[in-house]
């Protein structure tokens, strides 16, 4: 395979075309991880695989997680069912900026989302390079925050999936976890802000106020445009990206139409 790559954006992610995700060996893997890791993003269209073949690819980067609050597909515990609008009775959509499961021990290293059902209109996906929003951080910005430590959980975004009776439990398995508020990425040595809206409750050793300032002038600098882009989704449009340096997006502008996606995600490690 001959691998053509045609960036989005000056900052932040590419088009990928030359390759079938349904038949990829592994130097053609180790070509396109080195193409993930300098772009963050990768949009590879066309691609009208089957759903074994959509966890085969994934599996191809490494051990993948099964998601406790989200709905998946029987026998294939590895997907991800994200879907609102329709028939659905469903209007939620991921719309704050965040990486995923970060609330767990070792978050996600990637995810690899499939567009299933796609709105006429709507419904895009916006991606924000979070070493370059560190990078544009004044030096006196860098110097506050560059050895915090702050606190990621689940229940702020999946709490009300929880049966009453099964609080315990999952709070046990699934307990508040400190990671930095700017961490390192073990393949690269970039350094990116990894505090979120979605999962960030607050930073450990500064009273609430500060916590709040220091999480909201983090979100503006993820929120840029100029370190940011958009992709516009197909059938059968798969988006890869890496969640150790990247924060993303949903645009909830489709409803009241129908939108189905379908994500496999990479288990990583822990923060640093």
């Amino acid at each position: 395979m001959s691998i053509t790559v045609s960036p989005l954006t000056a900052s932040i992610g590419a088009e990928i075309s030359g390759i079938d995700m349904a038949d990829v060996d592994a130097a053609c893997r180790d070509e396109l991880r080195k193409i993930w890791m300098d772009h963050k993003v990768l949009v590879l269209r066309n691609q009208p695989i089957t759903t074994e073949q959509h966890i085969a690819f994934g599996r191809m980067f490494g051990d993948l997680e099964e998601h406790p609050f989200t709905e998946g597909i029987e026998d294939h515990p590895e997907i991800v069912v994200l879907e609102a609008g329709g028939d659905t009775g469903k209007n939620f959509v991921a719309a704050g900026w965040h990486s995923d499961v970060t609330w767990r021990a070792e978050p996600s290293l990637g995810s690899i989302l499939r567009g299933v059902a796609v709105p006429e209109v709507g419904g895009d996906t916006c991606f924000a390079n979070a070493c370059e929003a560190y990078n544009r951080l004044s030096d006196e910005w860098k110097a506050r925050v560059d050895e915090l430590v702050a606190v990621h959980d689940y229940t702020a975004v999946f709490g009300r999936r929880v049966p009453d009776e099964e609080k315990a439990a999952t709070r046990e398995k699934y307990p508040p976890q400190r990671h930095p508020v700017v961490r390192t990425h073990p393949e690269t040595g970039e350094k990116a802000i990894y505090t979120n809206i979605g999962f960030t409750t607050h930073i450990e050793g500064v009273s609430p106020e500060e916590s709040d300032t220091i999480l909201r002038h983090l979100e503006l600098a993820i929120r840029n445009p100029s370190v940011q882009c958009r992709v516009r989704w197909q059938p059968d449009t798969f988006v890869m990206w890496d969640n150790r340096s990247t924060q993303h997006a949903a645009t909830n502008d489709f409803l009241p139409a129908y939108r189905r996606m379908e994500r496999v995600t990479v288990i990583g490690d822990r923060p640093f």
